[in-house]
């Protein structure tokens, strides 16, 4: 007897545009987008691919890192994540659900433009999970500007330092502590091969993680250590409507991609378990793309 495969059309699995009007403060609360995202919640169920593993992830709280962070957990992994403070009611949402898998929770509050803490959030990690051998560096500042003339010097910086430099700071300070077999993976974005006009800074920053992780990937192969890329298309995170995306771009937030409807955070998931797992361990410096078919070449 064969069991039945219960399959679905994939373009209308989750919501699509248009969207409410919602726009938020930076950096905006996952809680209060509408409709809800799914970050796996109650989507994702775990196989034991992740067991005994400890991950580190940036930008924990929402969108893709909170996806990751619950897919490892339901995997067998402790995790650590890190966020702003203002970001700590989406954040104590995601602690929850990796304790209720049995899992070490880590909360990790502060900002990424500061090199000292980026030494030490990775340090606090490597204390209380006993090391690190999943580092998933994923938190990002998007702010749209229609004119290169709007785009100031300090934007400028704090994009670069959030997207770049921080990426740089927390590799340079956890590589030191991975093991053989370990896996580091970064989040880059479509943005980095089609850049859109009003995301001057971030498409830039999201180039530069993809040349920046195929180099460390390189470096860190001879001890052991893969390195690989995600490149999400239009993600349906709190992103966009805290100033990523202009109102209106929101309300139809992935229209233009092949399935009519923007990603949901849960969708690129399986993507980063894969890449931590076992089972990439002869995926080394790749792109993968979650672009709803725009691609990424």
């Amino acid at each position: 007897m064969t069991d039945k495969i219960s399959l679905t059309y994939p373009r209308t699995l989750y919501p699509a545009p248009p969207f409410p009007d919602q726009p938020q403060p930076a950096p905006g609360l996952a809680q209060k987008m509408d409709p809800a995202p799914d970050h796996g919640e109650q989507s994702y169920r775990g196989s034991g691919k992740l067991v005994g593993r400890k991950a580190l992830v940036t930008g924990g709280d929402s969108g893709i890192g909170r996806a990751a962070a619950i897919a490892f957990a339901r995997e067998g992994a402790d995790v650590a994540i890190s966020y702003l403070p203002d970001e700590e009611t989406d954040a104590k949402e995601v602690l929850a659900l990796i304790e209720a898998e049995g899992r070490k929770a880590l909360a990790l509050p502060g900002d990424i433009k500061d090199e000292a803490w980026c030494c030490e959030l990775v340090a606090k990690t490597v204390a209380a999970l006993g090391g690190v051998d999943i580092l998933v560096i994923n938190a990002a500042r998007q702010q749209f500007r229609e004119k290169i003339e709007d785009l100031s010097t300090d934007d400028f910086d704090q994009t670069m330092k959030t997207n770049l430099y921080a990426l740089h700071w927390i590799a340079q300070a956890a590589v030191a502590h991975m093991p053989a077999g370990s896996a580091v993976i970064t989040t880059a974005s479509i943005q980095a091969y089609d850049p859109s006009p009003i995301l001057l800074d971030y498409a830039t920053t999201k180039a530069g993680i993809v040349a920046y992780t195929k180099a460390l990937s390189k470096q860190l192969i001879e001890r052991g250590i893969r390195a690989n890329v995600v490149a999400p298309g239009p993600i349906w995170t709190v992103l966009q409507p805290s100033g990523g995306q202009p109102d209106e771009k929101v309300k139809n937030f992935g229209k233009d991609s092949d399935f009519g409807r923007p990603g949901q955070p849960v969708e690129l998931a399986p993507v980063f378990v894969l890449l931590a797992s076992k089972e990439a361990s002869f995926i080394n410096g790749e792109v993968y793309g979650v672009t709803g078919g725009k691609g990424v070449a």
